[in-house]
């Protein structure tokens, strides 16, 4: 899709990750190109491990992240904002795992641990903001395997949707485009995810 000048330059005044990203692309930067990774490293991690349920993995997957990052570079133009590009890239990503974990049969169907995900407080505040959250007292941990475990229960569009929605603070708009649908479409979807989330939490609501 063609990017008018008028929409680069809009993202180019208004986001700084869009100008490093500039420099990376037109200089060729490493200060750039790390201070990117920086800032997304541990964001980019967090997400792809609860999509794939193994932290190891999801290191790896997000050094691939980056990889493509850097080999598209000169063809970059700033259609969006950096974040929703670079987790346009970190979806598709993610869905190419999951595919060849399915064809291996190696998909893990117990519920990962949160050591194993990655899971952490601030992801706790974002289901409790969201009304998702037991009511009854729980431990760290206990709270983190129940939240990760009714994350578990999704499918893969809802749970990307999901952790974009209440771990990156995105808007309907910026979903859509990051999974390539509707802003309406994308709100549907987390309704639906939202609901299935209850029906696992709800046994731990006194």
């Amino acid at each position: 899709m063609a990017i008018s000048e008028s929409t680069a330059h809009r993202y180019t005044l208004q986001d700084p990750d869009v100008r490093l990203m500039l420099q990376v692309r037109d200089d060729d930067n490493a200060a750039a190109f790390e201070e990117l990774m920086i800032r997304y490293q541990n964001r980019l991690v967090s997400l792809l491990a609860h999509q794939v349920g193994r932290r190891d993995m999801a290191e790896d997957l997000a050094q691939d992240v980056f990889l493509r990052v850097y080999r598209s570079r000169e063809r970059y133009v700033p259609g969006a904002k950096f974040s929703t590009w670079l987790f346009t890239i970190a979806n598709n990503v993610a869905l190419n795992a999951m595919r060849t974990l399915a064809r291996r049969k190696e998909v893990n169907l117990a519920a990962p641990s949160a050591a194993e995900t990655g899971a952490n407080p601030i992801e706790v505040r974002a289901l409790a903001a969201s009304g998702l959250m037991p009511t009854r007292q729980f431990d760290k941990a206990e709270l983190l395997q129940i939240i990760q475990r009714a994350i578990e229960t999704l499918n893969d569009r809802q749970r990307m949707a999901v952790l974009l929605c209440k771990f990156e603070h995105m808007s309907y708009v910026e979903i859509g485009e990051i999974m390539e649908m509707s802003p309406q479409a994308i709100k549907s979807l987390l309704s639906r995810a939202r609901s299935k989330l209850r029906e696992v939490i709800e046994p731990y609501v006194t």
